[in-house]
């Protein structure tokens, strides 16, 4: 079996740009969105999928390693192509939600793939989601290399980027902990009066500290719309 790996200086962007012109860059790091083969082995921080007889060397995170099948069967995986000056990475993800937020991730300053990776080895998208929308510094510095800088910079960058579609068991579980079972409905009230999904949510979590867990949906609704609108 042929196994590319990307992590080698084999392919270079010099050689990308010679070939083929450096306005294909862009599709370069486009160019594979997902692989679908077997699993041929698995590395301390790597797999090697078999596709066809070409082995694709895929990066992943401690929670995509741990969802993996047995080695031999069949296993797919969302891609995210990352092209750098002398480098061509394949990074892979169980779900389009966390290679989405592989994508967001490095949008911060000073967040490169492997801090990215890092933190969803330790957290589900939507446990990183319900970080940033709510402000927890905390949860976010347990990552290794996450001082209390990067953890604030990450709330200001991506707090108004997350994606409204976070999953509600998570949401349901964060929610019972830090603010009773309205919490998610009242959020969602000011998010459809045209509120921030973070603003909302933090405002919510402030009024339910005050008022208390067991007060009404109406008067979480209510109070938080005075304290937006104040």
């Amino acid at each position: 079996m042929l196994t590319i790996q990307p992590c080698k200086k084999l392919y270079r962007l010099k050689f990308y740009k010679t070939v083929i012109g450096e306005n294909s860059l862009y599709g370069i790091r486009n160019m594979i969105a997902k692989l679908r083969g077997r699993l041929d082995s698995v590395l301390n921080d790597c797999v090697v999928i078999d596709v066809n007889g070409v082995g694709y060397l895929v990066y992943c995170g401690e929670r995509t390693l741990s969802q993996l099948p047995i080695i031999g069967e069949v296993v797919s995986l969302e891609v995210e192509t990352v092209v750098r000056e002398d480098q061509f990475h394949l990074y892979g993800f169980v779900s389009t939600s966390d290679r989405e937020w592989f994508r967001l991730l490095r949008t911060v300053q000073s967040v490169g793939a492997k801090m990215a990776l890092s933190i969803l080895s330790m957290f589900s998208s939507e446990e990183v989601a319900l970080a940033i929308i709510s402000g927890d510094r905390e949860t976010l510095t347990r990552v290794s290399g996450v001082g209390s800088k990067l953890a604030e910079r990450l709330i200001t960058e991506l707090k108004d980027k997350v994606p409204a579609n976070i999953n509600t068991a998570t949401v349901s579980k964060y929610t019972a902990d830090n603010g009773g079972p309205a919490t998610m409905d009242a959020v969602s009230a000011l998010v459809n009066l045209g509120y921030r999904q973070s603003e909302a949510y933090n405002t919510v979590l402030r009024v339910t500290t005050r008022l208390g867990k067991k007060v009404p949906l109406e008067k979480i609704i209510q109070a938080g719309l005075k304290e937006l609108s104040g």
